[in-house]
């Protein structure tokens, strides 16, 4: 993650054109052609020996013989040219750097090395950042930039456009033109080399000219820069996402249910949720979803009612919000009866209302009225269709004047097209989301309620676990470790069940026999009736080859049952080891649910998570859902609600509900396991009886490789870092923890907050905060931990108590770290301050950052004080009244 120098790309005080051109529709003339009429009030310098001017101004031959040092250079040279074009850039001092000329990756110098390597070579050393190759280009509107070879210019607007495609840039350009839709900024990322997704979402988190940032994605390289940059700019503005590729040509090759059924396409769709990333579909609805969510009330939920004056829009907008996983409002007795009152006795009785074909403004009036007061509506569609007996815009002005006066979210879709055109036109004026069927409007409904879910996700606080569960990855590697050395990369199903036991997840006691006598015995032992699986190394799954006997009542029926799955697998698989059969307890668990939960490691984002429903035709069933680790148990519960079988689970008729925290505790455990353990590359359970008692794992598989390095340097997002952990003790009767921050903590911290005194809030604050909201007490708790720290000192117990925090934010390029520190009030004067500031320091130093800083008032002496005693420099800050706190690491 890095902004350094990005400001010369959106913001240059000065341009070079390097490969600036005479000659028409060549890149070099179009690129000059677009930056002198886009209204860069800087310098805008052509490059060429071969010209004397360009577009009538002066042309230098040499990047040497220019007047002053370019912030930003777009290079539009031929391939072979452009790292020797890029060296000549770094020694003039260059900051920034378009290269808009493709074929670089295929292109190689004399030494074998392709030209993309040779210009990042060229590039790294002075910090100059690259955008490109083989891109559009940027347009900056508001600074006059178009340092593009676009075909039409941006208006200056609010919005900002990063696409991976610049092909699909020109024709969102020219899709934009049509409905005057303006930028903050617009640019193609090209082959990323250097400036990518992460960078820019970066930039634009920050920047007050934009409020919301569209993305087009064809693949992410860095899946954790990604995440952690799209996460930060996604709490402050809205962040909307079309990813290409959805259909997957062909499927890959996996040796578990879980790797089959979780293709690329759906990682992605958990990824970006993760990130509270709007994803949507097609191109006119990113800039749909922005207007809708600009002009936006909060929402409460998915519940939609519907207000129509003719049955078939109706209908035509209930199916489309049903298939798209919205529900419709029930209505409340008290909104019937009102509605009874003010509408025909021939109306619906029911949602969607229908106000009948001759509505006057009057009846649209009184029916939103009651529709927007019933607590059980979330949002409210109004439809109309024109009739020779009602004019629809009288209904339109209706409906404006009820919007003006009342609290709610309205959407409305006048059909037709030249009736309808007065009453959209004033929908717009009026600042009303209107649109042209009622299948488009309710996808802008649900484009909220889908926003929504995402920013819960980000703002949810988890619910603690039963217990502070931790795992054996020692143990775990230890197996693993075993079957690498013989050189099996998938493990026994006994070993696969010890993998699964050693972190919590109970399981059906399973025994390895050598052959059919063997299986006999160990079936009279465990006590009948049992069940007989073959084991083979090469067989995945075992009932593709008739490899599974259950409810075996006896040793004689236990050894046929054996002879038999040697004969099929000899048949069926003649390539495969026989090398013994399982032997276990029939598990007798009447109407218990089969799941599959399961583990997965995609190229991009690491080890990912699977649940839905399970059994042997779990790929048929398709029924899953994906999320990313690490997991707690709100986030497990959102995952397994999203799947089909999520409903059966919660019981109907008379089969009771299964246990769904055992569930869930179930998926966080998994988590926890791929998380500690980089082995663990793939994993079934198939299936997990799932009932009211709880969860036993039946089956499992797990595949193996050999791993080095830190576990959790493959997970997309960063886990919570156990290994930060310490004790500490503060005098006979003071033992805290100091260990980071966690989103449990938030119910600790609002306490905390409460127990301070005024003083101290105004000293940490600088000024009165009389109340800590849930939003910013979640930012305060719910932290990415590659992004910022911060360290809390707890009293262990029942209930922990937060007894002081000090945290660190760090800057996009981890070269400084924002800090600050407070102790509650009651317990200063202990050591608190010291030993967490102290931590801190050791953690910034750990992780390279080269200097903290911070501020405080000058009557905070105790502060400055400790701060002092831990070497860092005082002085006061330029024209605020504070005093700043430095540390250089």
């Amino acid at each position: 993650m890095s902004v350094h120098n990005l400001d010369a790309l959106f913001q240059p005080r000065s341009v070079a054109i390097v490969g600036a051109s005479t000659r028409p529709r060549s890149l070099g003339n179009v690129v000059t052609r677009n930056m002198l009429a886009a209204g860069f009030d800087g310098p805008v310098m052509p490059v060429h020996p071969k010209y004397q001017s360009v577009g009538g101004i002066l042309c230098y031959p040499r990047v040497e013989d220019l007047p002053l040092t370019p912030d930003l250079a777009v290079i539009c040279t031929p391939a072979r040219v452009v790292p020797q074009v890029a060296r000549q850039l770094v020694r003039a001092g260059t900051r920034a750097a378009v290269v808009l000329t493709a074929g670089l990756r295929s292109e190689h110098d004399e030494q074998g090395v392709d030209l993309e390597t040779r210009l990042l070579e060229a590039a790294r050393p002075s910090g100059m950042r690259i955008l490109g190759p083989n891109c559009l280009g940027v347009l900056a509107p508001r600074a006059g930039l178009n340092a593009s070879f676009a075909h039409r210019a941006a208006h200056v607007g609010r919005i900002a456009f990063v696409s991976q495609s610049g092909a699909l840039c020109t024709a969102v350009l020219d899709w934009a033109e049509a409905r005057r839709i303006g930028f903050s900024c617009f640019l193609s990322i090209g082959n990323a080399i250097d400036v990518d997704f992460g960078d820019v979402l970066d930039y634009l988190a920050g920047d007050p000219d934009t409020d919301a940032i569209l993305l087009y994605i064809e693949a992410v390289d860095e899946a954790r820069k990604f995440m952690s940059a799209a996460r930060a700019a996604a709490r402050n503005k809205p962040v909307i996402a079309i990813k290409s590729g959805r259909a997957a040509e062909g499927a890959r090759a996996a040796a578990s249910h879980t790797g089959a059924l979780a293709g690329a396409d759906d990682v992605y769709d958990a990824a970006l949720a993760r990130a509270g990333i709007l994803r949507v579909l097609q191109v006119d609805e990113l800039f749909e979803a922005v207007e809708t969510l600009a002009r936006a009330k909060p929402l409460g939920g998915d519940r939609l009612a519907i207000l129509t004056n003719g049955g078939g829009p109706g209908v035509l907008a209930t199916d489309a919000l049903i298939e798209g996983g919205g529900r419709l409002a029930s209505l409340a007795d008290s909104t019937i009866a009102r509605l009874d009152e003010v509408l025909p006795a021939t109306w619906s009785h029911a949602n969607p209302v229908d106000v009948i074909g001759d509505a006057d403004g009057e009846r649209y009036s009184r029916a939103l009225e009651a529709l927007l007061d019933d607590p059980g509506v979330d949002a409210t569609l109004v439809l109309n269709v024109p009739t020779a007996v009602a004019s629809s815009e009288e209904a339109a002005r209706a409906v404006i004047d009820v919007c003006n006066r009342r609290h709610g979210n309205v959407l409305t879709s006048w059909l037709g097209e030249v009736t309808a055109s007065a009453s959209r036109r004033l929908f717009a004026e009026a600042g009303i989301r209107t649109y042209d069927t009622p299948s488009s409007a309710v996808r802008a409904f649900l484009h909220m309620v889908r926003y929504r879910r995402n920013q819960d996700i980000l703002a949810e606080v988890p619910p603690s676990t039963p217990d502070e569960f931790r795992g054996d990855p020692e143990g775990v590697r230890r197996i693993a470790a075993a079957a690498l050395a013989e050189g099996r990369s998938v493990l026994t199903e006994p070993e696969a069940k010890q993998v699964l036991s050693a972190y919590g997840i109970p399981i059906v006691a399973t025994e390895i026999a050598r052959d059919g006598a063997e299986a006999g015995r160990l079936a009279a032992q465990i006590g009948f009736p049992v069940a007989l699986k073959i084991l083979s190394p090469e067989v995945s799954h075992k009932s593709d080859v008739g490899g599974v006997a259950l409810n075996l009542e006896s040793t004689e029926e236990v050894e046929a049952a054996a002879e038999a799955m040697a004969r099929r697998l000899a048949h069926h698989r003649p390539d495969a080891t026989l090398a013994g059969f399982t032997v276990q307890e029939m598990v007798r668990r009447p109407g218990a649910h089969e799941l599959i939960a399961g583990v997965m490691t995609d190229p991009v984002f690491g080890p990912v998570l699977l649940a839905g429903e399970g059994g042997t035709a779990v790929e048929v069933v398709a029924d899953k859902a994906i999320g990313l680790p690490p997991l707690n148990l709100g986030l497990a519960r959102q995952m397994l609600a999203s799947t089909r079988i999520y409903r059966l689970l919660q019981g109907y008729r008379d089969r009771p509900a299964a246990d769904i925290d055992a569930i869930c505790l179930t998926l966080v455990r998994l988590s926890q396991l791929v998380v500690d353990v980089a082995e663990i590359v793939e994993l079934d359970v198939n299936p997990l009886y799932a009932d009211q008692e709880g969860v036993i794992a039946l089956d499992a598989r797990v595949r193996v490789e050999a791993a080095a390095g830190d576990p959790a340097a493959r997970l997309a997002i960063r886990p919570y870092p156990r290994e930060l952990e310490e004790e500490v003790s503060l005098g006979e009767d003071l033992c805290v923890e100091l260990r980071p921050i966690r989103p449990e903590d938030e119910p600790a911290h609002r306490d905390f907050f409460l127990r301070l005194e005024p003083e101290d809030i105004r000293f940490r604050f600088f000024g009165l905060v009389r109340e800590m909201p849930h939003s910013q007490l979640a930012r305060y708790t719910q932290i990415d931990y590659d992004r910022e720290m911060a360290f809390i000192a707890a009293r262990p117990g029942p209930q922990p108590e937060t007894l002081g925090v000090a945290r660190a934010v760090f800057d996009p390029d981890n070269t400084a770290a924002e800090f600050a520190i407070i102790v509650r009030s009651d317990m200063k004067g202990r050591g608190l301050g010291k030993a967490l500031l102290a931590k801190l320091v050791s953690y910034c130093r750990s992780r390279g950052v080269r200097e903290m800083v911070g501020q405080t008032v000058p009557e905070n002496a105790r502060m400055l004080e400790l701060a002092q005693g831990l070497g860092f420099t005082l002085r006061p800050a330029e024209d605020s009244g504070t005093v700043e706190v430095r540390l250089t690491l």
